[in-house]
């Protein structure tokens, strides 16, 4: 028996168990389960250093994503510039590598949209971090970082800029005075509400603009329904949630998965 397993605290919402346990049925690999278990940053090396050599990868939530630094032996690129691990994948030598698949889960959910080389990132936590990278490798040349806390938002900026990216800190609240063809929101959903907000009572016209939630709980949020009454296209999480899950799959067994079972999986549990 193979296994794998979503790691974090909350973890009973995680969608990552229906999706990874549709995708190893698809592929046939019957010896394989995935598994969820509540897990906080202070057990997380402690829980890591427990599990024997069935454990083949294991998929990180919040809060774990930079805790999980000190678990890897080695990083990805792409996960140090995130400053975010959400995966850690078994070496030949028992120990753990850490990657971050969140940036191509985005990546895939917005690989076809229009945006004309400019967007807005709603937010600056880790995942806006990875949002960030993900709109670097989608083409995007010229960023506004909605948020409000500046010292994180600050750090999302140099993060862009260093790759030759123009971008700038706006406050959460003004998002919407001057809205852009693509938005990717990474809030959780207190701010979530605040960016509906800014939305609501005004005149703002997203008609031509896409806009990405990374939430897929209690969809639509309010984010998304006021995005949606005034124009926009609106991609749920579930998009990017596929997407990183698959990229994830591939690293644990080295087989890609069909998106469409996975897609149907998620939509499944999610009654949609």
């Amino acid at each position: 028996m193979l296994r794998a397993a979503v790691l974090g605290s909350p973890v009973s919402h995680s969608l990552s168990p229906a999706l990874h346990t549709a995708a190893y049925a698809a592929l046939g690999l019957s010896d394989w389960t995935y598994d969820r278990r509540e897990v906080t940053e202070v057990e997380l090396a402690q829980v890591v250093e427990s599990l024997d050599d069935e454990w083949r990868g294991l998929s990180l939530t919040m809060p774990l994503k930079e805790v999980a630094f000190e678990v890897a032996v080695t990083v990805t690129d792409v996960a140090r510039a995130a400053g975010a691990v959400n995966t850690l994948v078994r070496r030949d030598d028992g120990r753990w590598d850490g990657v971050n698949t969140d940036v191509a889960g985005i990546v895939g959910a917005l690989g076809g949209v229009e945006h004309d080389g400019v967007a807005t990132i709603l937010g600056s936590g880790a995942t806006g971090r990875s949002a960030a990278l993900a709109l670097v490798d989608l083409g995007v040349r010229d960023v506004v970082v909605a948020a409000r806390n500046a010292a994180t938002a600050g750090d999302v900026v140099a993060l862009l800029a260093a790759r030759g990216v123009r971008a700038v800190h706006v406050p959460l609240e003004s998002w919407a005075e001057q809205p852009r063809r693509l938005v990717v929101s990474t809030l959780a959903p207190a701010a979530s509400d605040a960016a509906a907000a800014a939305l609501t009572g005004g005149r703002t016209s997203l008609a031509g603009t896409t806009l990405m939630d990374v939430v897929y709980a209690d969809w639509p949020t309010p984010l998304a329904r006021a995005a949606r009454d005034r124009g926009a296209v609106v991609v749920s999480g579930l998009d990017m949630l596929v997407h990183q899950a698959a990229a994830q799959v591939e690293l644990f067994t080295g087989q890609r998965p069909p998106l469409d079972v996975m897609f149907a999986a998620g939509h499944s549990v999610l009654g949609r």
